[in-house]
């Protein structure tokens, strides 16, 4: 299955093609997810109109998530909306034990950061093949 990224601010820039190109992609078996979610305050309208599989809930709200409560109180929210809308969840930026604990009691899917893993480059993935 290949799943794409786009970001809010890109699906935005032309919503009526945006919203055709994925639903056609999707007819095609690809799966869609809407990066940088939360960043602005109209999300929640482009969540119910974009045909996306998942959202991916910007850093700058995970980052002190351990530290701020405030933060807390936003991704429990944003959460609570996407799983509404039956969208998985990707959380980034999660760089320690504590975040990845909170983001597991907030039933969050999916998770990426240092803590996770560190960025590897793709040689590693897809090493030269000769013919």
């Amino acid at each position: 299955m290949l799943i794409f990224e786009i970001t809010e601010t890109a699906a935005l820039d032309n919503l009526p093609g945006t919203r055709s190109l994925l639903r056609d992609l999707k007819q095609l078996g690809c799966g869609f997810v809407l990066d940088d979610f939360g960043v602005g305050f109209s999300s929640f309208y482009y969540l119910r109109e974009l045909p996306v599989d998942a959202v991916k809930i910007d850093g700058t709200f995970i980052r002190n998530l351990a530290n701020n409560p405030d933060d807390q109180i936003l991704v429990s929210a944003l959460c609570t909306v996407a799983k509404g809308f039956g969208k998985k969840i990707t959380a980034e930026f999660v760089e320690s034990k504590e975040i990845l604990d909170i983001l597991d009691r907030m039933d969050i899917d999916f998770a990426q950061g240092y803590y996770i893993g560190t960025p590897v480059p793709a040689e590693n993935f897809f090493p030269d093949q000769t013919d």
